[in-house]
């Protein structure tokens, strides 16, 4: 396994979470790649993305369905403006790199939001680290370990 993974499972068991990784070599950088390649519905993806709001990072967690509103989100956290962070400003504030990054093991807990629309399934998938790997959680579990709230800032 790669650092990036390990330092996930490092993670996931202070989190008191068991994840099992799954690896696929043919990677899953979309939503939809993930989805097929997990057998599951790409609304059951967990993208997590990193986004700045008044010069500070914040993670939202949105469901592969769904694409993030940048003027809502930066209403939703009261910002006065958001948008996508670079993928420098994503590793620096995550630790991981965009496509990888996994809900938490992050340097310093972020400022989160959840779609809702990732709370109606019984369970989600999110990336565990790296590109090509996943790991399968409840969205309780989501949000109990990340502290997001639930929040209106996509498109749909």
């Amino acid at each position: 396994m790669t650092g990036a993974i390990d330092r996930f499972l490092d993670a996931a068991r202070v989190q008191g979470i068991h994840a099992d990784v799954r690896r696929f070599p043919e990677g899953t950088k979309t939503a939809r790649a993930a989805a097929d390649a997990i057998g599951c519905e790409v609304g059951q993806i967990v993208k997590s993305l990193v986004f700045m709001a008044d010069d500070r990072p914040v993670m939202a967690f949105t469901s592969g369905a769904n694409r993030v509103d940048e003027s809502k989100l930066a209403a939703a956290i009261a910002a006065n403006a958001a948008r996508r962070a670079t993928p420098e400003e994503a590793r620096a504030a995550t630790g991981f790199a965009v496509g990888g990054t996994p809900p938490f093991g992050h340097p310093e807990r972020l400022m989160s939001v959840v779609d809702p629309d990732l709370l109606g399934w019984d369970e989600i998938w999110a990336a565990a680290g790296t590109p090509d790997s996943v790991f399968r959680l409840t969205p309780a579990e989501l949000l109990r370990v990340t502290g997001a709230v639930r929040a209106a800032f996509t498109d749909g």
